[in-house]
Formats: structure tokens, C-alpha cells, sequence
């Protein structure tokens, strides 16, 4: 049977990339699979899936990083406080706000990039549909 694994990020700089994902999210770093190439990062309670419970890994990489990525990671928060807050926290880690000229009016989110250039977005939730 086929599951969903976890997110990869390529990185250039393991050792940093590690430190800011796991300060980031309050995630751990794992023994398991562990190579000069390859690190995988876990939620520390033990939630989520698979052995080591893992949450994403991080993967040495050479190409450069996308300037409009199709797919990124999207890190929740619940209000427009909560999101200046973290945005703000995310970018004394060593995130950074690039240039980003395709926000929509009133946008509920913030795109930053992780050391490497990686984009991803901070989403804040209050004006999220309900289901």
C-alpha cells in the first residue's frame, strides 16, 4: 500500500539548515537515516507518522532554489497577531521576506524563505473559511 511519506527541503548547508527547521517548527533532529546527505527531523511528543515519528527531512542539494515554487510548505497560525509574532521570530532564526509580487489583496499570508532560499508561507487561519 502506498502512503504519504514526509516533506523533503534540499539544502546546501545541513548543520544550518537543521538548526533553523528545528527552532522553526520545535521539531528534533534524528539519528534515523542520518548521512552527510540526509537528516530527518521529528515532532519531539512523538505525534505524526511512521517510526521516529518523523515530520521532514532535509536533503543535501546543489540546484538552486525556485523563485515561485509549485509546491512549499504552509505554516499555520490562528490569528494576524500570532502571525506577526512568528514571522517576526522566523526572521531572527535567519529567515528572510523576499520580494514577493504576487500577493493577492488583503493576503492572509506571508511568504518568507529559509536560509537556502526556500520558499515558504506563514498562513494565518482567522479568515479561513469554516468547513
Amino acid at each position: 500500500m502506498l502512503t504519504l511519506g514526509i516533506p523533503v527541503i534540499g539544502v546546501t548547508d545541513m548543520t544550518r539548515a537543521t538548526g533553523f527547521w528545528t527552532a522553526a517548527l520545535g521539531l528534533t533532529a534524528s539519528e534515523e537515516w542520518r548521512s552527510a546527505e540526509w537528516r530527518t527531523l521529528c515532532h519531539p511528543d512523538g505525534s505524526g507518522r511512521g517510526p521516529g515519528r518523523r515530520a521532514l527531512g532535509l536533503m543535501r542539494s546543489q540546484s538552486p532554489p525556485e523563485p515561485r515554487p509549485r509546491v512549499h510548505l504552509d505554516l499555520f497560525v490562528e490569528t494576524p497577531a500570532e502571525q506577526e509574532a512568528e514571522v517576526a521570530r522566523l526572521l531572527t532564526l535567519g529567515a528572510t521576506k523576499p520580494e514577493w509580487e504576487l500577493y493577492p489583496r488583503n493576503p492572509d499570508f506571508v511568504v518568507l524563505a529559509d536560509p537556502d532560499g526556500n520558499l515558504f508561507c506563514v498562513v494565518d487561519l482567522s479568515s479561513a473559511p469554516s468547513s
